[in-house]
């Protein structure tokens, strides 16, 4: 097996630092820690970029052999003998190109729903080999906000050391622009959610929460010389509120420190800053009493670890303070800059889903450059971000092709010309058969498909990313959507994109009144008739109704799929509904998420939901209503 093989540095260097036998002075020691700290550092990066260009460079080769390690050691598994029977031998005696070949013909496309039954059983307690030969103690939650509800997804060792490794990666190259001091501190605002045992005994949590009890975050940490804030008793808390608030804190304490800000997702970051603007107070008072909010903070392990780090300082309180009166005055700009002046950067997934927070992330952090977070799943590690420069906008992801076997389907959309209803029945994407990762194309689309080392083979993502050009031999990936369409109630067919766009032109109008859009999500009315889509706004902020009735009209005016356009004209989808919910709103959805087993590190919005809690929490706090006047004339 060859979980080693992942990522093994060249162990070259040694300080001759460490060789001196020479007597010193205290402050000569000092130096000379402090110089092996910046070596060892150099020595770190140097050799994790130099792994990674060798195998980007043979990116084809490393993808095949990846792919017969992954089928020599799951050999003879259940799901894989049912395709290949047991071919363990052969596979030996087999080239890695035979062994592709053999792979993608036997082995069908598969999505979640076709290995649910199987990880079904692991999770009862059947211990036999029937995703994998090792065994499976440890199953990672996903989400839950893509397909509805959470899925299991195997995690083992493999899962923790390609974290790892991304993590190293992604490091060195920031470095590179961002050079940080050795012994920094990292304010990460990171949240493990409650663990639970299945009925067969396996650990469950999400894949955040396995890798933050890992001994491979804390290797990270010594590794890149750099480290969180707060304790292991705080991110390990389960109450996100109460690790909020020790997260800020902690912060605060070590401001001088702080070398740059973090997350998972950029949510966490707004919302925690966004907490910040109510708690500063209780935040400034805690540090000049040297004490911990007993109302604030109860769990007693994360009060014992907070405690250890608090002493009274009446000065630095009285600093955060007027800080945070300016920052009160200035409506909060460019708040990390302002009380964690050493801060390089804030770094966090910014793709996808969390757009929608780019404009309040960049409203609190200044002139700081927000650097994009590495590109992944629950299933796998897939690219990463090797120009920290990049607008996340603009920020493409490279293949690594040591962490999974990867294959994208081509996707071509049909002719978007259109003249009748009829016609955009089938208005859809066209597949081809899957390509292996030598053989994609530049400003082609594809849906990844995973096979991995805990056990999935040939998943469907449903990821669509575009191939935006090549480092050495692997594939740089632009992310563009989630496959599947969130909102749909005749013909029309609009993605998680299409709405994002939509809501970006409303919240434009919205803009002009200086109000600010705090967060939103939206539904497929389909009981009514004719069914029209409802988008619910959480405003900050006062709006006359006559602007939001112009939101409301220009987001319906922005869905540019033809079958909606042409719907709306005919009546047969109704006019677009916006529903304005009272603040707090989207706070209390978290809360229902985090309640039902959701972690803070790995929450996400749903952009489009059914879910009929969600939609009685927002219902019952909706506040006002619009209907578009868009296409009156026309129907």
């Amino acid at each position: 097996m060859c979980d080693e093989e992942i990522y093994r540095p060249t162990e070259r260097f040694c300080s001759p630092l460490m060789k001196t036998t020479k007597k010193t002075t205290k402050e000569e020691r000092e130096r000379e820690r402090e110089r092996e700290r910046e070596l060892s550092m150099t020595g770190y990066e140097e050799d994790i970029m130099e792994w990674f260009d060798g195998i980007a460079a043979n990116a084809g080769q490393t993808q095949r052999e990846t792919l017969r390690r992954i089928l020599e050691t799951n050999h003879g598994v259940e799901y894989l003998k049912r395709w290949i029977g047991d071919q363990g031998d052969e596979l030996r005696n087999m080239d890695s190109e035979a062994i592709e070949s053999l792979f993608t013909s036997l082995v069908p496309l598969s999505s979640h729903a076709d290995v649910e039954p199987y990880i079904q059983r692991i999770a009862d307690g059947d211990s036999s080999p029937i995703l994998t030969q090792q065994p499976i103690t440890m199953l990672s939650l996903s989400s839950g906000t893509t397909e509805g509800r959470p899925k299991y997804v195997p995690f083992t060792r493999h899962s923790s050391r390609t974290t790892l490794d991304i993590f190293k990666l992604a490091a060195a190259y920031r470095s590179r622009i961002y050079p940080i001091r050795a012994g920094g501190r990292i304010l990460e605002f990171i949240y493990s959610s409650k663990q639970f045992k299945t009925k067969g005994g396996l650990t469950v949590g999400t894949a955040t929460t396995h890798y933050f009890a890992s001994e491979e975050f804390k290797s990270k940490q010594k590794s890149t010389k750099s480290f969180t804030c707060s304790p292991p008793e705080v991110v390990s808390s389960g109450d996100y509120k109460q690790t909020t608030y020790c997260h800020l804190l902690l912060g605060l304490i070590h401001w001088e420190q702080v070398e740059f800000v973090t997350s998972t997702f950029a949510y966490s970051i707004v919302h925690a800053l966004s907490a910040l603007e109510d708690l500063w107070e209780e935040l400034c008072e805690d540090i000049r009493e040297g004490k911990l909010s007993p109302t604030r903070v109860t769990e007693a392990s994360m009060r014992k670890a907070v405690l250890e780090e608090l002493k009274p300082n009446p000065s630095l309180a009285s600093r955060m303070e007027k800080g945070c009166e300016e920052l009160k005055r200035s409506n909060w700009l460019a708040t990390v800059p302002k009380l964690w002046p050493n801060a390089k950067y804030v770094y966090s997934i910014l793709t996808g889903s969390m757009q929608a927070y780019l404009k309040k992330l960049r409203h609190y952090s200044g002139e700081l450059p927000l650097v994009s977070a590495d590109y992944g799943s629950t299933e796998s590690w897939i690219g990463v971000n090797l120009d920290p420069t990049s607008p996340p906008e603009e920020v493409t992801f490279t293949v690594i092709p040591t962490f999974s076997y990867f294959e994208f389907i081509p996707l071509k959309k049909t002719s978007t010309t259109f003249t009748t209803v009829e016609q955009l029945v089938a208005h859809d994407f066209i597949e081809a058969e899957p390509l292996p990762i030598s053989r994609v194309k530049v400003g082609e689309q594809y849906e990844v498909v995973l096979t991995t080392f805990t056990g999935l083979y040939r998943q469907r993502l449903g990821d669509v990313v575009e191939v935006s050009g090549f480092y050495k031999g692997t594939p740089q990936l632009n992310f563009i959507c989630r496959r599947k369409l969130i909102l749909a109630v005749n013909i029309d067919k609009s993605t998680e994109k299409d709405l994002q766009l939509v809501v970006e032109k409303g919240s434009q109008v919205l803009s002009r009144s200086k109000a600010e859009l705090v967060d939103f999500t939206s539904h497929a009315n389909v009981v009514e008739h004719p069914g029209h889509y409802i988008i619910y706004w959480e405003i900050k902020g006062e709006v006359e109704e006559s602007v939001l009735g112009e939101c409301c009209r220009e987001m319906d005016l922005s869905f540019l799929d033809h079958g909606y356009v042409l719907s709306r004209k005919c009546n047969s989808i109704g006019p677009l509904e916006l529903r304005v919910v009272d603040r707090g709103t989207f706070k209390k959805i978290l809360d229902y998420y985090i309640e039902n087993g959701a972690a803070m590190s790995q929450y996400k919005m749903p952009r489009c939901t059914t879910n009929q809690v969600l939609l009685r929490i927002l219902d019952a706090c909706t506040v006002k209503r619009f209907l578009s006047t868009a296409y009156k004339s026309a129907s």
